[in-house]
């Protein structure tokens, strides 16, 4: 186990594996919906057409709409937002139910599945 161990106030340790100097800033999410992971840089899921930077599941709901994607109901995993393509495609995009915790691997899940709308950047260049 390589890395540097760093202890927060509480005194529990953790690894950083790859440490940055970001990774041992402690500091609350300045863009909600982004990755919080030690060292990993924020993102934003944009809709290139536009250049809207994706705020809400609302926006998103609306974007996907458009190429679309219709809402999937599933009452087995009640804590997921879903939405499927077609009855005949096997596209599936699940996403947390709360847009707090959706994250750059839910943004890159959308890109992959529509490659030409949207796209997912640093909230600087956003």
């Amino acid at each position: 186990m390589s890395g540097v161990w760093i202890f927060d106030k509480n005194g529990v340790a953790r690894l950083i594996s790859n440490p940055t100097r970001e990774s041992f800033e402690e500091k609350d999410p300045i863009y909600p919906g982004t990755s919080t992971a030690p060292g990993a840089r924020p993102r934003v899921l944009v809709y290139r057409s536009t250049n809207q930077v994706i705020r809400s599941y609302s926006e998103l709901e609306q974007r996907l709409g458009e190429l679309g994607w219709t809402r999937y109901y599933n009452s087995d995993q009640p804590e997921l937002l879903q939405f499927h393509k077609s009855a005949n495609s096997s596209h599936l995009i699940s996403l947390p139910r709360n847009f707090d915790n959706f994250r750059s691997i839910h943004m890159y899940d959308i890109v992959v599945k529509n490659r030409s709308f949207f796209e997912v950047r640093d909230p600087s260049q956003a």
